[in-house]
């Protein structure tokens, strides 16, 4: 009766293939005979492990490992069960192997109290936390190349559950660098992928009345004011090169900022590049940055600087 409840999970894999099969629409042919053939090999399996006859399981499971027509979805579950029956042979690290195979396939899986054994639980917990760190280095590398590819909407898509991976906390704030690449790409990529709006032919308008008079708008001051008194910084603060660019930046770059009556950053732009990824970081650090603000004749005003960043290494 070992690990009867993550024999479970396994079984019903299998079911679903075998549910699939009969669905309406399930594809017809070769390969959905190929899948019949798997799901019920797998059913066969269990019905050996359910008899503790561990060796003849892992020999269809085995066999069905070999073959390179199985599904990830099928492949997952041939490995799950395929550690159930090495455990329970005393094979520990064939099973560890198995476990891995399951963790390449979805890094997100992770049985739960109700679904094994807490044997289970502790050697799965144990191989999935020594894989995370390159599975998500891997995850990286194929966002990466979506992005350099120009397939902007994969890439972001593929960021997005980099850095989801990367908040896992088996990772215990591991690679901090890469999750401040991946939300970098993530803005990058999004904005790549958004095509732009639709024109439309203006419509003729009708005569309207005199429109009121507007506001005249604020005063915007600068150095070149002598009798202004410029903003004191209060909070200024400048991100870090992540290490993974660092040999990739600029020494200096240039921010053009306003800082309104109450001393906070209205407006804001990039004016000498250091990195894509840093000028990104940047500009979300510059929107948090506060002043006293700038004053003429004892009364605030609004006032415009240009800033020069030295990164820090």
């Amino acid at each position: 009766m070992k690990y009867l409840v993550i024999a479970a999970i396994v079984l019903s894999a299998g079911e679903t293939l075998a549910a699939q099969q009969q669905a309406p629409g399930f594809a017809t042919g070769r390969g959905a005979s190929t899948t019949s053939r798997t799901a019920a090999s797998i059913a066969a399996a269990r019905e050996l492990y359910a008899a503790a006859r561990y060796d003849e399981a892992l020999a269809v499971l085995d066999e069905l490992g070999a073959s390179a027509t199985t599904v990830p979805a099928e492949r997952k579950a041939i490995e799950q069960y395929r550690s159930l029956c090495l455990l329970a042979l005393g094979r520990g690290e064939e099973a560890e192997a198995a476990i891995a195979a399951v963790v390449r396939v979805d890094p997100f899986f992770m049985p739960g109290e109700s679904d094994a054994s807490p044997r289970v639980r502790t050697t799965f917990a144990d191989v999935r936390q020594r894989l995370l760190p390159d599975l998500a280095a891997a995850r990286y590398a194929e966002a990466k190349q979506a992005y350099d590819n120009k397939a902007f909407a994969d890439a972001a898509t593929r960021f997005r559950e980099l850095i989801t991976l990367l908040d896992d906390p088996q990772m215990n704030g591991r690679l901090p660098d890469m999750r401040t690449l991946a939300v970098g790409f993530v803005e990058l990529a999004t904005v790549a992928a958004t095509p732009p709006p639709p024109k439309e032919e203006p419509e003729p308008e009708p005569e309207a009345p005199p429109a009121p008079a507007v506001p005249a708008e604020p005063v915007v001051y600068s150095s070149e004011d002598g009798e202004v008194t410029p903003p004191v910084v209060i909070r200024q603060d400048v991100p870090s090169v992540p290490s993974a660019i660092a040999g990739l930046t600029k020494d200096r770059g240039v921010i053009d900022i306003t800082i309104d009556e109450e001393g906070r950053v209205i407006s804001l732009a990039i004016r000498v590049r250091i990195h894509p990824v840093y000028d990104t970081a940047l500009l979300h650090a510059a929107r948090d940055w506060k002043y006293k603000p700038a004053r003429l004749n004892g009364e605030p005003v609004r006032y415009r600087k240009l800033l020069q960043i030295s990164v820090k290494r």
